[in-house]
């Protein structure tokens, strides 16, 4: 064999080796079909609706685990949330939202404004400290679809 052959089957071992490699690599780095869906919440007359947008949602794509759902809440509409004035519809389906693994936040600044803390809230909601608005835009920024019903 002259060089030239030496030299063309090395490469075509080493082509042939590297597609082997990729081949078995591609279905673990192919990325997750499953929506990101982030829902914006401030007005207190849409409290209802959105929280059935949310339930339609997870019902429509088959379950919780098809998507994966945060609701940010800032503005007025965070009092009906608060764990003393809640009706016991919002408190069921807030209940089952965190057991779906559905992130509830609400906004750091709004609850400084109405002056509650976690603990006066119905379970399951974390704080954006930083704002609603900003938890809004970081979520954006990981690839979440933006929602305002």
């Amino acid at each position: 064999m002259n060089r030239r052959n030496i030299l063309w089957s090395a490469v075509s071992a080493l082509s042939a080796a590297l597609g082997a490699s990729s081949a078995k690599a591609a279905p673990e780095a192919a990325p997750s079909n499953k929506l990101k869906v982030v829902y914006h919440l401030s007005d207190a007359e849409k409290v209802n609706f959105v929280l059935g947008n949310i339930q339609n949602h997870i019902d429509g794509v088959g379950g919780a685990d098809h998507v994966t759902i945060a609701l940010v809440v800032h503005g007025p509409a965070l009092k009906a949330f608060h764990l003393a004035h809640a009706n016991p519809d919002i408190s069921k389906r807030v209940g089952n939202f965190s057991r779906d693994g559905v992130e509830l936040a609400a906004c750091g600044n709004t609850m400084k404004a109405q002056n509650v803390t976690l603990a006066d809230l119905l379970p399951g909601f974390v704080n954006a400290e930083k704002g609603g608005v900003v938890r809004l835009a970081l979520l954006q920024s990981q690839g979440y679809l933006y929602l305002r019903p």
